[in-house]
């Protein structure tokens, strides 16, 4: 009996822990996964070049059976999404993270409760001086964490692990923004169940192993 060519997952390297853990969890072994450099968030005009080369490789290899990205549109504007159909390759549902994780009734409905709402992921929260306070040049400058934050007025933490030490640590980030705090346990949320779907071998692959 042959085993199914495995599925090639391409992630933001921002999602590797959590998609390492789902994939885990869900115990699909034809899974394989590579990561695109979680900084490119800061360059998205560069996310499809980067997709594009490496889904490219991958096709060169001629050893997986389906190529998915596990990517939000994460503001490239629709061109990751166009490079991906025109390569044959497969895309969680989103338009960022923050969607799959939640599903995408739940984050609309968060938004429709207040639009003025920024989001932190566990990645984001374990990461918060490097990539915002840092990122933004906020201790160099403090006076502009008003300008950036004028038009939110609250975080909210959409969980995926149950973490005490991340919750403690993601109202701490609330509060030097000066910003309510709210808390919600998403868990992997969507993405566990695209995983699911991906995981399932495709129906050729399927009747070859039946024949076998």
């Amino acid at each position: 009996m042959s085993a199914p060519r495995p599925v090639l997952l391409i992630g933001c390297g921002a999602l590797a822990r959590e998609i390492s853990w789902a994939i885990t969890r869900g115990g699909w072994p034809n899974m394989e996964l590579v990561c695109l450099p979680a900084d490119l968030h800061n360059r998205p005009q560069d996310i499809p070049g980067a997709m594009k080369a490496r889904i490219r490789a991958a096709k060169e290899t001629g050893k997986y059976s389906k190529i998915l990205a596990i990517y939000g549109d994460c503001g490239t504007g629709g061109a990751l999404d166009a490079v991906l159909a025109a390569e044959g390759a497969g895309r969680i549902a989103g338009a960022h993270c923050y969607e799959f994780y939640t599903g995408s009734r739940a984050f609309t409905a968060l938004n429709d409760e207040e639009a003025g709402s920024f989001y932190l992921t566990d990645y984001l929260v374990r990461f918060f001086d490097r990539l915002v306070i840092e990122g933004l040049g906020l201790e160099r400058y403090p006076h502009l964490k008003d300008e950036y934050f004028r038009n939110y007025k609250r975080v909210v933490y959409l969980a995926q692990s149950d973490d005490a030490a991340l919750r403690k640590k993601a109202r701490q980030a609330a509060s030097r923004l000066g910003l309510d705090y709210v808390y919600r346990h998403t868990g992997f949320g969507g993405l566990e169940s695209y995983l699911a779907a991906a995981g399932t071998p495709p129906e050729e692959e399927k009747d070859d192993l039946r024949k076998t």
